[in-house]
């Protein structure tokens, strides 16, 4: 919102770095929430450099300083089709192999990310001639031994100790490179350290520079009026300013109980009614519920930052046009409700 206010500069700069930052805090959360539901994965075009450099980041702080990290990322280095959560996986594996095979004397940990093209040397790695995006991971370890190299993709096959390892993390990378279509060549040499090459496939984008540069025209707004309900002052501040931007008309609410009185009290007033799921006295899927149970055409955005108890599909099964995740960003919330006073327009035959 910011930003919307401030010329082009250094000051707007700024603001869009740590907008940046936060997208990617945003997006790393979300990759550990992913992963820990083991839930289904979503496959999507990637730029994987800005996936490896906060990984490095993030890995930095866990390593000994006798461990120094080194990174040659080359730019536009092309897109892949994974997700994001098992590209994390992949590298954050290999680089704790490379630090556990250092431990002890330190050395260089060195990560980089190439375009490739391959013909013959593929047949030896088990995928196709063709284009790739190469991943490296080397160290300066202790190295693997030359009869045990065969073994280290192997469910539960692990040289470390009792206690330092599952057998299991070169198994999940070995199964994720396969899954996306790709595949990993391995060298290695006793106390010297060992090289892991992963080969991503290559796909070239269907835009092209000149689209992929054109600026997001600013979201369509309207002039309904909206009622706003989350118990977080700020939230509701922000969300009030963000809507009134856009033209439409708020009122808000920090408690969902009062929320549905003012309902109650005058269920013609709203066009559209948007809600936190986690909220004390009455949540925001009860209170759905509710306004539904009083205005059943009334169109209702639930928004959430993270809920096991409701889904996208959960929530629609209720009567709910729109689920929404936070953090609430303009263009996406504009959409959203669009969306769903849109939905509603048509099906009232307006």
């Amino acid at each position: 919102m910011a930003s919307l206010e401030i010329p082009e500069g250094k000051a707007r700069y700024n603001l869009e770095q740590s907008m940046k930052s936060g997208h990617r805090a945003k997006d790393l959360v979300q990759q550990i929430l992913t992963f820990s539901r083991q839930g289904k994965r979503e496959r999507k075009l990637l730029d994987i450099q800005p996936i490896v450099k906060e990984s490095l980041k993030f890995l930095r702080a866990s390593l000994p300083s006798t461990i120094e990290i080194r990174q040659e990322l080359e730019n536009d280095s092309g897109m892949i089709l994974c997700d994001p959560t098992q590209v994390y996986q992949v590298l954050m594996n290999l680089c704790t192999n490379a630090a556990h095979a250092m431990e002890e004397s330190g050395g260089n940990l060195e990560v980089s990310l190439k375009r490739v093209n391959l013909d013959g040397v593929s047949s030896s790695l088990g995928i196709e001639a063709g284009g790739y995006l190469r991943l490296r991971v080397k160290d300066t370890g202790h190295g693997i031994r030359p009869e045990i190299l065969n073994r280290i993709f192997d469910p539960y096959f692990t040289t470390k100790e009792p206690g330092k390892g599952t057998g299991l993390g070169l198994a999940v990378v070995h199964g994720i490179v396969k899954s996306c279509g790709g595949g990993i060549g391995v060298s290695s040499e006793v106390g010297k350290g060992s090289t892991f090459d992963i080969y991503f496939p290559r796909v070239e984008e269907v835009r092209s520079r000149s689209e992929a540069g054109k600026a997001e025209p600013f979201p369509l707004g309207g002039h309904e009026q909206v009622l706003f309900v989350d118990d977080e002052q700020a939230i509701v501040e922000i969300g009030k300013e963000i809507l009134e931007r856009l033209g439409y008309e708020v009122v808000v609410r920090t408690s969902s109980v009062e929320a549905l009185e003012l309902f109650k009290n005058s269920p013609g007033r709203f066009d559209l009614v948007i809600t936190d799921m986690t909220m004390p006295n009455m949540r925001g899927d009860r209170l759905a519920r509710e306004l539904l149970e009083i205005r059943p055409d009334i169109p209702i955005i639930l928004c959430t930052g993270f809920s096991e108890s409701i889904s996208e599909e959960g929530a629609k099964a209720l009567g709910v046009r729109e689920f929404a995740m936070k953090p609430l960003l303009l263009k996406d919330l504009a959409q959203a409700i669009r969306r769903a006073l849109d939905s509603h327009k048509k099906n009232e035959g307006y």
